[in-house]
């Protein structure tokens, strides 16, 4: 799979990401797509966006991400921790059985390798949901 890599490190000052909001500022372009697309965005140190990583991309109501597709752009990246975020074109952003079945395996991944996924972002035309803000996933563990 060819990964659509999106540097963003082309302007002077780093994006930081340190709420869910900036997550979904940075990928707001995205929010009219017609289909669902999966994406892992790589942090730096200071949560820095490295890349915005389209890993997936899939039809109207579903797209199929594995962790292997996520990690592999993290790790190319070199980042120190994820989030990962998808498109709902419905503009639904209510995560389904699937998105939070996915986020868990996601996570468990995460730990292994040492790249913390910070939070899942389901987004579309009509705002977010963010997995953290809705306890749905507790905050990321740094040791």
């Amino acid at each position: 799979m060819k990964y659509d890599l999106i540097s963003v490190r082309s302007t002077r000052e780093p994006y930081k990401v340190s709420r869910p909001v900036d997550v979904y500022a940075a990928l707001k372009r995205y929010a009219t797509s017609k289909v669902e697309k999966f994406f892992a965005i790589s942090l730096d140190g200071q949560h820095a966006i490295l890349h915005i990583n389209i890993v997936s991309i899939g039809t109207t109501n579903r797209c199929m991400a594995v962790p292997r597709d996520i990690f592999h752009a993290a790790v190319k990246d070199q980042a120190t921790a994820v989030v990962v975020a998808h498109v709902h074109p419905s503009g639904n952003n209510s995560p389904s059985p699937e998105d939070r079945d996915i986020t868990i395996r996601i996570r468990e991944a995460g730990d292994i390798l040492g790249i913390p996924v910070l939070d899942h972002i389901v987004f579309s035309r009509t705002g977010y949901t963010s997995f953290v803000e809705s306890g749905l996933l507790e905050p990321a563990k740094f040791d």
